[in-house]
């Protein structure tokens, strides 16, 4: 418990009080926010915003694990370093794509097809190296069996695996980064994600099959290290949001909502609520939904479903303030993981009956 504490209080401030050296720094080389022509025009004002800040909330995060490791005296696992693993790889995949829409002074930075093969090879590397690294009772990281709370009986075998963990860090990973478009909603929800991943991971090491082989018990491999990367992931994000929410003085970009997005999903695989995971981030999915919605219809009809995509811009475009906007948009991710965490818990509840 000390970890987890510790991970997330080092995290917290040293996002809070990094991100501010980061708005100085970014501001003074030009680092500055693109917005697109065809989007909302309230949108032109934040034209110059400091970007790349997930670079802040990667760094709180890999420092905050460090500091839970030290706390608990535990030291790290291959269930966590995987997880910042992927992280930061995603991470470097959107730094590139900002630094070029940077340097270039256009709002699109990698070539989609480079952006997906770098997206793909770090999931891919990552599909693979989960289930290596057995413990000593033969335990993977990754099971490849598809999991809702915990593993089902479908299994996927290796190969098809490693395709599934693409599939799931590939969408959360957009998800995160569609969700992306408005100051503050990204950040806010995410920090609700990994408050809940937090809460999943400490159940699952208090009712570990390994400490008590009781009915409902969890075969999950370092619950308690995940529950230290999920605070200090939380923590992170809290302490970016400060400086994030509207008026925001400085954006996550590409190199933030990848890496959240991949750390998200790490988590889901690990703690084998992949399926879940759809709950969890409901509101991730609604707007992911919204973008494909919108492409599918637009291709077919020549028309459009929504004024504008994802569904964020919709409502903007409709006349909605962008802050009322994202506190109704919190209201629906925040409710969507409290029936995340419900149906977690009402399931353990069948196990004791």
């Amino acid at each position: 418990m000390k970890g987890i504490l510790a991970a997330a209080t080092i995290s917290l401030i040293i996002s809070l009080f990094g991100t501010p050296f980061a708005i100085s720094l970014f501001r003074g080389r030009g680092y500055g926010q693109l917005i697109r022509d065809d989007g909302p025009t309230t949108h032109h004002t934040k034209r110059g915003t400091p970007t790349m800040g997930g670079t802040v909330i990667l760094l709180a995060g890999l420092l905050g694990y460090a500091a839970g490791n030290l706390v608990s005296a535990n030291g790290p696992t291959a269930s966590g370093l995987l997880v910042l693993g992927l992280a930061t790889g995603l991470g470097l995949v959107g730094f590139l794509d900002d630094f070029i829409k940077i340097r270039m002074q256009r709002n699109l930075g990698l070539r989609a097809r480079t952006k997906l093969l770098g997206q793909t090879v770090v999931a891919v590397g990552f599909g693979v190296l989960m289930l290596q690294f057995p413990d000593r009772g033969g335990m993977h990281p990754a099971s490849t069996h598809i999991s809702f709370v915990r593993d089902t009986t479908v299994g996927l075998g290796a190969v098809v695996f490693v395709v599934w963990a693409l599939v799931l860090v590939s969408s959360t990973s957009n998800g995160v980064n569609l969700t992306d478009g408005l100051d503050g909603l990204a950040t806010g929800a995410s920090t609700m994600l990994f408050a809940a991943f937090v809460i999943i991971t400490f159940w699952q090491g208090r009712n570990d099959c390994l400490l008590k082989n009781a009915a409902g018990c969890y075969h999950v491999r370092d619950p308690f290290d995940l529950a230290i990367v999920a605070a200090a992931f939380a923590g992170a994000c809290a302490g970016f949001l400060w400086w994030n929410a509207a008026p925001a003085r400085i954006f996550m970009g590409d190199t933030g909502s990848l890496a959240l997005g991949g750390a998200l999903a790490g988590m889901a695989i690990m703690t084998r609520t992949e399926l879940l995971l759809a709950v969890l981030g409901g509101l991730f999915v609604v707007i992911t939904m919204s973008s494909l919605i919108q492409i599918g219809y637009f291709k077919l009809t020549h028309r459009r479903v929504f004024k504008m995509a994802p569904l964020q811009h919709h409502f903007e475009l409709k006349g909605w303030a962008e802050v009322t906007i994202v506190i109704r948009f919190w209201i629906i991710a925040g409710l969507a993981v409290a029936l995340g965490l419900g149906l977690f818990y009402a399931e353990w509840i069948t196990w004791q009956k």
